[in-house]
């Protein structure tokens, strides 16, 4: 009997802890949507939106809305850029969407790298060796091939590089689906955990994040931190890019402006592959945050604590904690200024519950699939192939 009621409390304390933390952790995240509005953007000197910057966007493939994504790049406002896309293999499918953009845009100065050379596991890094040559500026933005941007991008994302104490300039981005169920509980992957995960960092002044959405640097403090030659073998090229430039007592910024990326998953098969490989690789660079990223999941863990404490305060505290869920998804489509399909917030509660699943399912393994190939990802680590 004494047994009996020690595993019942201790149950029943769990429940409300588990109450607890997601309600704290829902009501936090959206002061940090809510904060997200009020907060005007930074302002910069005219001077600093004229330096002339290179941009590299490494190609794979005609992946959906290819042509119209970049297509953003080729209608910025800032008044010097380069473009540079490369791609490994000549056949590659893109190649025909650069062309359609050199007739289109043929004043601007747009470079394109066939290059199969393989410099490490990673072949994206591969890509940005090849065609870092072709680069003409000092300053350099890096952005997926997934990328939609609005027309003044390039001028807002390089101004603080007008700062010698900035390293890089980064920016969050929410989904983009395809009129797909899975594709759209993707987008919801990253609008409603992701992307407030970073938001609360960021109010509590941790910088310790980069995006492969963007990345603007300058030249110098590439070099300065061993060029992208350090990265070759690294899973999470922008976090790591992000973190050397930290190391070398630099700033990371992170931009007012946000950015659309594409989901393309239409199956479930693709996008648990998908989420498993982003959550390990997460694990591996943060690995006390991926472990207590389990108040994140607000729906089924809430419920859990009341299920192991089924009282009033547990009961009022799902509640605080499903209407704090609930708000900060109609607050976070308000930041990005989108128009918001009503029904997705029903989806919310089966988006937390899959991606629970996903987050037990990356602590048993380092097993990351990406593009076809099988690697593994090691904390701190080069990465491998299995």
């Amino acid at each position: 009997m004494p047994t009996y009621h020690f595993v019942s409390t201790l149950l029943s304390w769990l429940g409300t802890g588990l109450a607890v933390v997601t309600a704290g952790y829902a009501v936090v995240t959206l002061g940090a949507a809510l904060r997200g509005i009020r907060d005007p953007a930074p302002a910069f000197g005219a001077a600093d939106r004229t330096r002339p910057v290179s941009v590299l966007k490494p190609l794979h493939g005609a992946e959906p809305r290819l042509y119209e994504n970049l297509r953003d790049f080729c209608r910025q406002t800032h008044p010097n850029y380069q473009l540079i896309f490369g791609v490994r293999e000549p056949d590659d499918h893109a190649i025909a969407v650069v062309h359609r953009l050199r007739a289109e845009f043929p004043h601007l100065d747009i470079g394109l790298v066939i290059d199969p050379r393989v410099h490490g596991a990673n072949l994206k890094v591969s890509n940005l060796l090849n065609m870092l040559p072709l680069a003409r500026h000092d300053w350099l933005v890096l952005a997926d091939s997934d990328i939609s941007v609005p027309v003044d991008y390039l001028v807002r994302v390089t101004a603080p590089l007008a700062d010698p104490g900035v390293g890089i300039v980064t920016c969050l981005y929410y989904g983009v689906p395809q009129e797909s169920f899975w594709s759209r509980l993707g987008a919801l992957f990253i609008d409603d955990w992701f992307a407030p995960s970073v938001r609360l960092s960021h109010v509590f002044g941790s910088t310790r994040f980069a995006f492969g959405s963007t990345i603007a640097l300058r030249r110098e403090v590439l070099q300065a931190i061993g060029g992208f030659e350090v990265l070759r073998d690294t899973l999470a090229d922008d976090f790591w890019l992000g973190e050397l430039t930290r190391r070398a007592g630099l700033r990371t910024v992170l931009s007012d402006l946000l950015v659309g990326t594409e989901v393309s998953e239409t199956r479930l098969i693709e996008l648990w592959t998908h989420e498993l490989r982003w959550l390990r690789t997460i694990r591996a660079v943060a690995p006390t945050g991926f472990a207590l990223s389990f108040v994140c999941f607000t729906w089924p863990v809430s419920l859990l604590g009341l299920v192991l404490n089924p009282s009033m305060l547990n009961a009022w505290l799902v509640a605080v904690a499903g209407g704090a869920r609930v708000a900060r998804f109609f607050f976070g489509r308000k930041v990005r200024c989108s128009s918001v399909s009503w029904y997705e917030v029903l989806l919310t509660p089966f988006r937390d519950l899959l991606l629970l699943l996903e987050w037990a399912m990356a602590l048993t393994s380092w097993r990351v699939e990406w593009r076809g190939r099988v690697l593994h990802a090691c904390k701190d680590g080069p990465m491998r192939y299995l």
